[in-house]
């Protein structure tokens, strides 16, 4: 089978960072319209119902193989039910906290994988690789504006603590998704793997959403803002999403995956400009540590 040639390095990085804008943009659109009432569980189903079609007729193009063994079935669908709880808990933080912060506590995943792949059994993390851990941990307590708030006595409001909450189980979760896709179901073509995973999380959503577990988590947009906003929320992670997996063969993601982590900091600008959510200067900082360190951890992988 013919294997695409890669980009240039310079393409490649521009497509890489171009998506993890617009993820970003993404999550900016979702807390507008969460702001103008819109059900959570509602931008989840639009968001993996488009993308869901998209995958599926790449899929369709390229004819391949949707037959799974039933151990795989297992392993996908628990895959599948991750991603959705990663997708529930992020659009919870968000709609709590500021969207930097909240991709910032999510972006520990990387830091989290590593950990839960020595607990599993993989190599120890080497000296090196636990000092840019807590390098990250360092950066994540100025992020989270811990110093300002035990100088001033400022205590945690509940909207504060349940969104950081949030956050952490969306990244805890996200890791133990990353390591079933790398351990359990790294065989399976990305596009087929990634299509089975949105049909559980539209499914799951879909389920969830009628049975009323989460009263008003299918309420429609109450403004003409929050029905752009939807939209742009569904078209930004569409395309970001698709771009991403059509491309991945040509993006060299091993070598330039790092690119990736710009995403906080795109929401970081984004919310600023958007939302005129302005995070302290010692959070800007802390920040760019978070990024920085789990740059470098991505590179040592």
């Amino acid at each position: 089978m013919h294997r695409p040639s890669p980009f240039p390095r310079h393409l490649a990085v521009l497509t890489l960072a171009m998506v993890a804008w617009l993820f970003a943009g993404n999550h900016v659109a979702a807390r507008i319209a969460f702001d103008h009432n819109t059900g959570l569980l509602l931008a989840m189903l639009c968001r993996a119902g488009v993308t869901l079609v998209a995958l599926a007729a790449l899929v369709l193009c390229r004819r391949e193989p949707l037959k799974l063994g039933r151990s795989t079935w297992n392993w996908q669908i628990l895959l599948g039910l991750l991603i959705t709880i990663q997708s529930f808990c992020i659009y919870s933080a968000v709609a709590r906290i500021p969207v930097a912060l909240a991709l910032l506590v999510v972006n520990l995943s990387p830091m989290l994988l590593a950990l839960l792949s020595w607990a599993l059994g993989g190599p120890a993390p080497t000296r090196q690789a636990i000092g840019i851990m807590g390098m990250i941990l360092f950066g994540l307590v100025l992020v989270l504006d811990i110093p300002t708030r035990l100088t001033a006595g400022i205590s945690a409001d509940s909207q504060w603590l349940t969104g950081i909450l949030f956050g952490l189980t969306a990244a805890t979760a996200f890791s133990v998704a990353l390591w079933i896709t790398e351990h359990r179901l790294s065989k399976i073509a990305g596009s087929v793997r990634s299509m089975l995973t949105l049909l559980v999380v539209f499914t799951s959503s879909a389920l969830l959403g009628v049975s009323d577990l989460l009263p008003g988590s299918l309420a429609l947009p109450t403004s003409e803002s929050g029905w752009i906003a939807l939209l742009f929320l569904v078209l930004l992670y569409g395309v970001a999403f698709s771009t991403l997996f059509i491309c991945m063969p040509r993006l060299d993601i091993a070598r330039n995956s790092p690119v990736m982590n710009m995403e906080p900091v795109a929401g970081m600008v984004l919310g600023w400009l958007i939302l005129d959510q302005v995070l302290g200067s010692l959070q800007v900082i802390g920040g760019l540590i978070v990024v920085s360190g789990v740059a470098l951890l991505a590179y040592r992988r």
